[in-house]
């Protein structure tokens, strides 16, 4: 009975020593955190002072490689294919032929057009001979009639303005057989071709017959958003590097901005010109650039974290004489922890580090913030 008595006595102990255990660990995840948590929390009101400074901000951009000139070729007439005289790949120089049409029904008209002319032109040379005979003949006072005289020269200014018609009718119908043959509008590479030897073509197809790019000389085409547009200005320097030859890097320069913004995106659009050497780049190619923006004078910049971004607009909060208040202004260069702000706002000035729109204007701050470092010491 006695062994039977400690048993039961030392199942009891170790219960009572359980429950304590439990206790004590329910103790310290209901309170200990929260003091750790309190510890290691942001004063809501640290304040940091704010100076002018110009450093040089880098903006990262993704843009695209485009032709300097491209051009799709489409027939001006209906016709058919007569020959091809280039494919994909091939390099052609400004003015070459590359494709020839024929059309029957265009070239019987040149050829009766051309006919007209000629005999147009047989008929006027009568005439104005006749008339140069008869003016030589009139020399003598009264020879001939004054109304014959106006009859004669009355034929020659018919036979003269039935010329010039039949050849403005000729150029006319010549021009439309010049479109029979297409030429290289400028040098580059046909980098398409979607038409085969004897296919019919009109001005209506949807595809053009050829497509000829320029590449010796690519533009990097950039939307730079409306705060930095500012910063960039013709000429400058943007360096870039292609995903497909991350290793690689290139130069451009800024050739063209549009003054314009993009009504979606509200940016401008702007152009930098690579001299694509031994066309180590192709066209439509994903680049990811790097632009140096830099101010011509000192300007705020403040913490991400300081900025409010709210339905009352965007603001800092100034602590002045104790008090918070609101400073509206408006967001300029970015950079990894600060960002550019323009407003209200002077040398020295202290605004709360970690800006909020539940901080009221007019909340009291005091002069000397709690701070979290000082607990840890």
């Amino acid at each position: 009975m006695n062994y039977k008595s400690i048993i039961i006595f030392a199942m009891a102990l170790s219960l009572v020593a359980c429950n304590n255990e439990k206790k004590e660990e329910t103790k310290k995840e209901g309170g200990m955190p929260a003091m750790g948590m309190g510890m290691g929390m942001m004063n809501p009101m640290e304040t940091v002072e704010i100076s002018k400074t110009n450093p040089l901000v880098m903006l990262k951009l993704a843009g695209e490689l485009k032709p300097d000139q491209q051009t799709e070729l489409f027939a001006k007439v209906n016709s058919y294919v007569k020959s091809i005289r280039v494919d994909i790949g091939d390099k052609v120089s400004a003015g070459q032929v590359l494709v020839v049409l024929e059309a029957p029904e265009i070239q019987s008209q040149v050829a009766s057009a051309k006919a007209k002319l000629e005999a147009q032109q047989a008929i006027y040379l009568s005439t104005k001979a006749t008339y140069d005979r008869t003016m030589k003949a009139n020399e003598t006072q009264g020879a001939i009639a004054k109304d014959a005289l106006d009859q004669i020269k009355a034929r020659m200014l018919s036979d003269e303005a039935q010329l010039n018609a039949a050849k403005s009718a000729y150029n006319e119908i010549r021009d439309v057989n010049n479109y029979l043959v297409i030429k290289a509008p400028f040098s580059g590479t046909i980098t398409s071709r979607n038409v085969d030897l004897g296919a019919f073509v009109t001005p209506m197809n949807k595809e053009p017959l050829l497509v000829v790019e320029n590449n010796s000389k690519l533009r990097l085409n950039l939307s730079v958003p409306e705060a930095n547009t500012p910063y960039i200005k013709l000429g400058d320097t943007i360096r870039f590097h292609v995903r497909s030859q991350p290793q690689e890097k290139y130069v451009a320069l800024v050739s063209r901005k549009s003054g314009s913004l993009d009504l979606k995106l509200r940016s401008e659009k702007i152009e930098a010109d690579f001299i694509n050497k031994n066309n180590a780049l192709k066209p439509y190619m994903i680049a990811e650039a790097v632009i140096p923006l830099q101010n011509s004078e000192p300007t705020f910049f403040v913490p991400k974290s300081a900025v409010v971004e709210s339905g009352m607009g965007v603001y800092v909060i100034r602590v002045e004489n104790g008090k918070t208040k609101n400073v509206p202004v408006s967001k300029g260069r970015v950079m990894p922890e600060q960002v550019e702000v323009f407003g209200d706002l002077n040398e020295g000035d202290k605004i709360l580090k970690m800006g909020s729109e539940e901080v009221q204007e007019g909340t009291e701050v005091p002069n000397k913030p709690h701070n979290s470092d000082n607990d840890k010491k």
